[in-house]
């Protein structure tokens, strides 16, 4: 087991250290933010094209992130050899495959809340055509990304040590202070209840997001051991797209064809009929 744990820590140490790791988590919390502070003409939908973007930001982002994680961790290491010179010590491959999982799926975790605190905030900066941008959350919570990034340089340049790990972990702790403030300060920069303006119905796509995310690492990780990252890219891509339209081919096994009202294609009754006989199989 502290094999497990060890093969664990230090891929997620090694993931986090990544460049593009600290690019897409950066650049995804500010375009979140960016997508907030827009005007736009949405007939009154202008919260809910918010809420479509940044969740759909998050979505990409850890993609391309567990892509480029499984890629680095395993498909590198088995170019390198890295993973044959582990795997002839006493580790079973069960135990090298799972170990690695779990430093992606906490690497993936660990953006995941950042981008998750950034989706948050977006959801109290949207306003309608009529309102204004939310200047409080716009101004603390880029001094503290800013911040973040001094304090990576000054560790960098004073302890001599790397500029992308302390950067990540200074990064967490500025967002999660200023995401804190900003919670309690009003659009006029008055005091506040801590999170008035939020819709916490947002944290509940948010771990539905994160728990995709972590199904798709598990993907990703068994693409690497035989694929390049892009070939992992288009397996992972193409299993996305599947998921967005499988409702046409498996909902037609509900009963009298219809869902909500809504007449589904003959088409989909043989698929949906065979997927319901195998889940009805002993």
């Amino acid at each position: 087991m502290s094999v497990y744990w060890t093969i664990s820590r230090n891929t997620f140490r090694e993931l986090i250290r990544q460049p593009i790791y600290l690019v897409l988590m950066v650049s995804s919390s500010v375009f979140m933010l960016f997508l907030a502070s827009l005007y736009y003409a949405g007939a009154e939908e202008d919260a809910s094209m918010v809420h479509s973007g940044v969740l759909a930001t998050l979505w990409l982002t850890g993609l391309l992130t567990a892509v480029v994680g499984a890629s680095t961790s395993i498909g590198e290491e088995v170019e390198t050899g890295t993973a044959l010179a582990v795997l002839s010590k006493p580790v079973g491959r069960l135990t090298f495959i799972l170990g690695k999982f779990t430093g992606l799926a906490g690497a993936l975790t660990m953006q995941c809340f950042s981008g998750s605190l950034s989706a948050l905030l977006a959801t109290r900066m949207a306003f309608d055509v009529y309102g204004s941008p939310d200047y409080p959350a716009i101004v603390i919570m880029a001094s503290a990304i800013l911040l973040a990034f001094a304090m990576g340089l000054g560790i960098n340049f004073f302890m001599m040590r790397p500029f992308v790990g302390p950067t990540v972990w200074s990064q967490i702790t500025c967002m999660i202070l200023g995401f804190v403030g900003i919670n309690f300060l009003s659009r006029s920069w008055g005091p506040q209840p801590f999170g008035t303006d939020l819709d916490h119905r947002m944290i509940l796509a948010l771990v539905l997001i994160m728990m995709a995310l972590w199904l798709i690492a598990g993907i990703a990780i068994a693409c690497s051991t035989r694929l390049g990252w892009i070939p992992t890219l288009v397996v992972c891509l193409g299993l996305f797209l599947i998921g967005l339209v499988s409702d046409y081919f498996f909902l037609g096994y509900a009963p009298n064809n219809k869902v909500d009202g809504q007449s589904w294609p003959t088409l989909s009754y043989p698929i949906g009929s065979y997927f319901g006989w195998l889940m009805r199989s002993p």
